[in-house]
């Protein structure tokens, strides 16, 4: 199968008898899509030809930004502005947004402040209808909803709020080296929230306690198709060689992890790449 490549899907299947969900893969390659999950084993070869078309406009371009765009989309659309990163400046109220129209179909939707448990505990925010893929795409092995709030400016204060006790990234080499040990995501959350209690307060005070509501949900459990995890970590990377083979022993996040380094597809959207199994 040949084509450009895009950012794995990810679904979540039902809870197993022990309390773990487990997560089946595909890769879009061209218009089509590729089972991973079910390959686990096997030896996967990668040809890159050389050509990288831009994932927002189509257009054929020599270098990648924001993981897949060509320079004009990397420096016009609102998807790839400095706040999708650091939502707290949103510049959407002082009428400088890229596309105000992309931005209230995205930004002014219900978003989740929650913790989740990757290479340790994090704090992230996302859209409502990214759940569980964000949290799928981080490596998190446990996931628990803190806050329900109106739009993603309200997420971005909560999160720096959050932030301030608790990590907000994840340590990806970690991450890919074992699966992090199990925490009570509850107890930590409320030691959190008791910690920040004056700094909610006065959020929920200021943008209206409806629009910041705590939520009590339950723990999200995530099973990745993991046979074996590497000891080190090799990053293999399409610019510094074209081919790329390895037994696919695993995959977590956004990597494919092969007895020969691991591979971080998200960082190749665009690229057009040969995928063949053997």
């Amino acid at each position: 199968m040949m084509g450009n490549i895009v950012k794995m899907q990810s679904s979540l299947l039902a809870e197993q008898s022990d309390g773990q969900a487990n997560v089946e893969y595909h890769l879009p390659v061209g218009d089509g899509l590729q089972p991973m999950s079910e390959n686990i084993g096997k030896t996967i070869k990668l040809l890159y030809d050389s050509k990288i078309n831009c994932v927002a406009c189509g257009r054929e371009t020599k270098k990648s930004f924001a993981q897949g765009h060509c320079y004009p989309c990397f420096r016009s659309l609102a998807s790839c502005d400095m706040c999708i990163m650091k939502p707290e400046t949103c510049h959407y109220a002082e009428g400088s947004c890229r596309q105000p129209d992309w931005g209230q179909t995205n930004c002014f939707i219900p978003h989740y402040v929650y913790l989740a448990n990757s290479s340790g505990i994090k704090v992230g925010i996302t859209r409502e209808t990214q759940i569980p893929t964000r949290w799928i795409d981080q490596g998190a092995t446990q996931a628990l909803p803190v806050f329900k709030v109106a739009n993603r400016l309200q997420s971005g204060f909560l999160e720096v709020i959050l932030k301030q006790h608790v990590s907000d990234r994840t340590d990806w080499r970690k991450m890919l080296k074992a699966d992090a040990q199990p925490q009570d995501l509850k107890a930590v959350r409320d030691e959190l929230l008791d910690k920040c209690k004056p700094a909610i307060e006065q959020l929920q005070s200021q943008q209206g306690a409806d629009d910041i509501q705590a939520v009590d949900e339950n723990i999200v459990a995530i099973r990745y198709p993991v046979l074996q995890y590497p000891e080190k970590i090799k990053s293999l990377n399409f610019d510094k060689q074209a081919q790329i083979e390895g037994r696919l022993t695993g995959i977590k996040g956004q990597y494919l992890m092969l007895d020969s380094g691991v591979l971080n597809i998200r960082k190749f959207s665009g690229y057009n790449i040969d995928v063949e199994f053997v």
